[in-house]
Parts: structure tokens; sequence; C-alpha cells
């Protein structure tokens, strides 16, 4: 369940992110049958595909490429050389088409790789988020624990918590202590 969800279709990309909870260390990706079943919920594979543990591999990957990204959206570091690998991997083996629509509308969508899982429709859906702003206010929680996708709603676009009465407030102790530790005793 999102708690600052994104819009449509952007959602998809943080539901995907968001696979994977800090907090309870659970991961929808761990496992081929949970793993299936979310990603042909949210049709990035064909459905009845089984998944081996590659392609579970390759999900966990292109998902922690993502993740750096939006910790990059929210202020972070860069993402480096090896964690957007698994991303241009992704690019590299996209099979993209395009088509119009009844009304002369230009579609531009993907087949995936090998027509089973479709994670390029993540980059899509990222390049879709690019060009109409959307996609800078998805960000990763500033909590290194955490790291969980929200969407930045704020007015000025400096959100930097999921939730600011749970990773917010832990961070803000966290802090506050290590200042108190820090002053000298009189």
């Amino acid at each position: 369940m999102e708690t600052k969800p994104a819009p449509m279709p952007l959602l998809l990309v943080q539901s995907f992110v968001n696979t994977w909870e800090g907090d309870s260390g659970v991961d929808l990706l761990s496992e081929a049958k949970p793993a299936g079943r979310w990603l042909a919920e949210t049709e990035f594979l064909k459905a009845g595909h089984r998944l081996d543990r590659e392609e579970l591999g390759r999900a966990r990957a292109v998902r922690e490429g993502i993740r750096a990204l939006l910790v990059h959206n929210g202020g972070g570091p860069a993402p480096t050389k090896a964690e957007l690998r698994p991303l241009d991997q992704l690019a590299h083996d996209a099979r993209l088409h395009v088509a119009l629509d009844r009304s002369g509308g230009v579609e531009l969508f993907s087949e995936g790789t090998g027509g089973r899982m479709e994670l390029s429709r993540l980059l899509l859906l990222i390049r879709d988020a690019q060009r109409d702003g959307t996609w800078w206010r998805l960000k990763a929680c500033h909590n290194s624990a955490c790291r969980w996708a929200f969407y930045d709603r704020s007015h000025a676009g400096l959100g930097a918590w999921c939730d600011m009465a749970v990773c917010g407030n832990r961070i803000k102790n966290r802090n506050l202590r290590s200042r108190r530790a820090r002053r000298p005793l009189h």
C-alpha cells in the first residue's frame, strides 16, 4: 500500500521499487511464485510464465537501479555505472514498436525481452514521466535503512521522507542524539 502514491502510470514504477520493504525486509521479488503473481498482475510478465532464478535476479537488479535514480531525485548522489548497468542492459534488450491509434496519435510500446518479462515498459514509463515533469517528484526516502519510494507532493518539491512521523522522526532523533553526544560535559 503506497502512503504517498504517484499518479498513474508512474505509480507502476513506484510500486515496482516498493516490492522491497526496508523496515520489514519483505521482498516480493525474492521467490518465483509471489514475484510471478505480482509481475503478472502489473502486466510486467506474460500470464502463465514461470520465472527462473536469472529472471528474478534481473528484476531485483532493475529495481535497485531505479531506486538509485530515485535517491538521486531526492538530492542524493548520482547513480554509479554499476547501479545503472541493469537499466542499460534492459534498454539494450528492449523491443520497442511504434504504432498509430485511430486518431493518429503515435504510441511507443515494448514487447519486452523474449516476450516473457516486460520490464522495459518501466523505462517507457520513466521517459514519459520525465517529459511530463512528474518524474522528479518520485524519490527514495532519505532514511538509508528504508529507501521506500514516495511521490513528493510538497509545494516546493523538497520532501525527504516516505513518512515524516516514522522515518523523518527516526533520523531527526538520531541526529539529535549524535549532536548531544558530541557536546562537552560541564
